[in-house]
């Protein structure tokens, strides 16, 4: 048997989930409502019965992505790295939800190019002062009184996609609103 032959594929191990695998990328500053909004959705889709998982960019860096630091070169990797996991959980068939402040625009679109057709781009586009007031983990005070390097949105940019499938700024909706139009999306371009 040649390698590769009669291997399960994609297209298998989706149909028996009986859903479309993809990866719903959730890009935004810190305190922006990524991780609030992934959580939220992966309850909504999991109450329909669907097979999903939630990559969080703070448990990656428990983990997987602990030898990295905070460097452009780290957050590339610890994004490359995430885009390989992705992909491989939507080869299982999964819908994936990632939420990662993911600074870069080259980054974001080298994983949406890992999984083409697969890739739905979310821009939480939070105002920097709604972020920096809610400051849920105390990074941006710790920035502002230098303890924190390179911080994203302060002294590190933030590259805003330039065609992300969709836009919210959680400062202006409800994450219920949200949640309902992105269901909505999904729907409507045979992603679910």
């Amino acid at each position: 048997m040649a390698p590769g032959e009669g291997r399960v594929d994609r297209g298998q191990r989706a149909s028996i989930k009986c859903q479309e695998p993809c990866v719903i990328w959730f890009t935004g500053l810190s305190g922006a409502g990524k991780s609030t909004l992934a959580e939220a959705l992966e309850r909504s889709l999991q109450a329909e019965g669907r097979h999903t998982y939630l990559l969080d960019g703070d448990r990656l860096r428990l983990g997987l992505n602990r030898d990295l630091g905070f460097s452009e070169h780290d957050r590339q990797e610890n994004i490359r790295r995430a885009g390989e996991v992705a992909a491989l959980m939507v080869d299982a068939g999964l819908v994936v939800l990632a939420a990662f402040i993911s600074p870069f625009r080259a980054d974001r679109d080298a994983v949406r190019q890992l999984l083409p057709g697969r890739f739905i781009e979310i821009f939480v586009d939070t105002p920097l002062n709604v972020c920096e007031a809610r400051d849920p983990k105390g990074l941006y005070r710790r920035a502002r009184a230098g303890q924190i390097k390179n911080f994203t949105g302060l002294d590190s940019p933030f590259e805003a996609p330039q065609a992300a499938e969709l836009r919210f700024d959680t400062s202006a909706c409800a994450v219920e609103e949200v949640v309902q139009q992105i269901h909505d999306y999904l729907r409507s371009h045979h992603a679910l």
